[in-house]
């Protein structure tokens, strides 16, 4: 289905904007003979990096884990910080909910001597700390516990 010349040109304009905005590769027309290699994070579960098809987590990507209490967020975000470590970066855990076991963490191969460690009162804290340390270029930040009834500064 062919599509008119001013609308082509419209949707070129669209589609140029978006890229100047967001980025190349933020929008792309899934035809397009593109190969999309993202660097990824092993999750330290070699089944879970095979169902996620690419071999991990996304690097350099925003990831949300959600699942009901005791799911297992807080042991695989654990487990992704210590594949992190084990690649010598820098990573943090902000603790919303003031809950990180340290020898838990240790357990699961977590250096907790090099691990940056932030327990804020508010989500807005937590955002503002974890912010801070991806502005920074210093390393990666992996935020956890920022859950819908965490505590507000208003």
């Amino acid at each position: 289905m062919a599509i008119d010349e001013n609308k082509q040109k419209a949707l070129a304009a669209a589609l140029g904007q978006i890229e100047k905005q967001f980025g190349k590769g933020s929008i792309m027309r899934l035809g397009e003979d593109r190969s999309m290699n993202v660097e990824t994070i092993s999750t330290g579960s070699l089944s879970l990096d095979v169902a996620l098809g690419a071999g991990g987590l996304p690097r350099g990507r925003i990831v949300e884990i959600y699942g009901p209490e005791s799911s297992g967020k807080t042991t695989l975000t654990l487990q992704v910080i210590a594949s992190a470590q084990r690649e010598g970066k820098i990573c943090a855990f902000i603790d919303a909910e003031h809950a990180l076991d340290p020898i838990y963490a240790q357990k699961l191969g977590v250096d907790i001597d090099n691990l940056l460690c932030s327990q804020p009162d508010t989500g807005e804290q937590a955002l503002e700390i974890c912010d801070a340390l991806s502005r920074s270029g210093a390393g990666r930040c992996y935020c956890r516990g920022l859950r819908g009834s965490i505590n507000t500064k208003s």
